[in-house]
């Protein structure tokens, strides 16, 4: 990466196109200058051109190194999930998270895209986030900024945290960062200075009136109520003790959606512009850094280089046009299969979504995952819990099938059942290297009697093969004695 003198960042905020360029200087930053454009009839590539950006169908050149163009992706279609993993080495982790996300939800593999970001490692396990939205969506979004090719396209939600952070004296404790817009607030969990979930509300500022009436008691007291039921799906039990942030600009409204969540017994409080960081020549009142809160926010993600954000475009966009290799159980084929078999035992390490929360929250999750059955959810994750007690560690067994394999070997399935041996089929590339697999699983510890049967297709040469492998003690048939 270059060393960029400037970044440009674009979204579509709040129903409104917004815009800024963003200077470093040191260890201070300049806002160059800012945009914004309300017209019905705007695009993003009406808008690009707008700000100064080329819209023509030209390369990305290196030339252009010294100003980056972001673009902000909407969160309000995106799922975002907390989970733990085993302490694996790196090139394993992103199977294991593959499909454990593909089980949670009920879409084809194939239909959905994910991000995902791992905390520091304890007691041998580790926090990850994980980001889910649909992959139709992704790349209509895609076709919709393509013309201006931003280098990257960054999650407004992650903006969002960025710049309180920066701006509105964040800190790394855990905390809650409310953004609220004119019909709608992003709710976003920081834990440890990064965002590990999100959710969007359909209350917004215009919904609080200056006028203390009856309807807006009422958007006061569903406001709170749909705020406790985040907080629960957010997994955070001390909601008494948890600070939350409201991004405000000053002005009384703000002032309101505090009062109302500290009513309801939450430890709320107004966050407004602290402009110590900006150089004193951008001029730039409270209003207008609440007003552009987002694209800056992106703008100062891009600027940190070290920054691990949650990239669901990764796959599908890359100006540069990298190949990423993929390791050999990452196939859509491998991970259709195997997370089919994980559905079907339920293997699911996730928060609980079984709360009665209020319409807007689940509305809010149907729409996330189309046309769901919220009840169909809510029974799954209750049997979940049932089975998950005396659950095998199937996700120990995935590591172990995965590690003993080598490039060239392709699965198409994998069976496995609680008394009898677990069988794998799939394809190899030669008899020597399905023989090294086997010695390799034969050498694993919990695993023995393994065996195997392959066929050679005489036209394609292609090796196909059964595998049957004891797994500790979850392959031997027990016996009840009788009393």
């Amino acid at each position: 990466m270059g060393i960029w003198q400037s970044i440009v960042a674009i979204v579509n905020d709040d129903n409104e196109f917004k815009g800024v360029e963003l200077r470093k200087q040191g260890g201070s930053f300049e806002i160059l200058w800012t945009r914004s454009s309300e017209e019905s009839d705007a695009d993003w590539r009406g808008f690009a051109a707008e700000c100064g950006l080329s819209v023509e169908p030209t390369a990305l050149e290196d030339s252009d190194s010294d100003r980056m163009v972001v673009a902000g992706f909407n969160t309000a279609g995106t799922i975002f999930h907390r989970t733990t993993v085993p302490a694996v080495e790196d090139k394993e982790i992103e199977s294991i998270i593959q499909l454990q996300a593909e089980t949670r939800l009920p879409l084809p593999p194939e239909q959905i895209e994910l991000a995902w970001r791992a905390d520091q490692l304890r007691d041998e396990q580790m926090g990850v986030t994980i980001a889910v939205a649909r992959k139709e969506q992704l790349q209509k979004f895609i076709g919709k900024v393509r013309s201006f090719k931003p280098a990257k396209i960054l999650l407004n939600c992650e903006g969002i945290v960025k710049i309180w952070e920066v701006f509105f004296s964040g800190n790394k404790d855990n905390a809650v960062v409310l953004s609220t817009g004119s019909h709608n607030t992003q709710v976003c969990l920081v834990e440890e200075g990064r965002l590990s979930n999100a959710v969007v509300l359909d209350i917004g500022i215009e919904d609080f009136s200056a006028e203390v009436t009856e309807e807006q008691t009422e958007t006061s007291e569903r406001f709170a109520q749909d705020m406790r039921s985040v907080l629960d799906l957010f997994g955070c039990s001390n909601q008494g003790e948890l600070p939350v942030f409201v991004l405000s600009d000053g002005s009384a409204s703000y002032v309101s959606i505090v009062s109302s969540l500290r009513l309801a017994g939450l430890n709320a409080r107004v966050a407004t512009p602290a402009l110590n960081g900006l150089m004193a020549k951008s001029e730039l009142s409270d209003e207008d850094i609440y007003q552009y809160r987002t694209p800056i926010g992106l703008a100062l993600m891009a600027f940190d280089e070290g920054n691990d954000e949650l990239n669901i475009f990764e796959r599908l966009y890359n100006p540069m046009q990298k190949v990423v290799q993929k390791h050999w159980l990452y196939s859509p084929k491998v991970t259709i299969a195997i997370a089919s078999i994980m559905l079907v035992l339920l293997v699911i390490v996730s928060y609980a979504v079984d709360i009665a929360g209020p319409n807007s929250i689940e509305k809010r999750l149907e729409a996330s995952v189309s046309d769901v059955d919220m009840n169909l959810l809510v029974k799954r994750q209750q049997l979940i819990k049932t089975v998950a007690r005396e659950r095998p560690d199937l996700l120990d067994l995935l590591k172990v099938v995965n590690e003993s394999g080598e490039r060239g070997i392709k699965l198409t399935s994998l069976s496995f059942k609680k008394g009898q041996p677990v069988s794998i089929s799939g394809e190899a590339s030669s008899n020597d290297q399905l023989s090294r697999y086997e010695k390799n699983l034969q050498n694993t510890k919990g695993t023995e009697k393994v065996n195997y049967t392959a066929n050679t297709n005489a036209k394609s040469r292609k090796i196909t093969f059964t595998m049957t492998f004891h797994y500790k003690n979850f392959s031997t048939k027990t016996t009840k004695s009788k009393s």
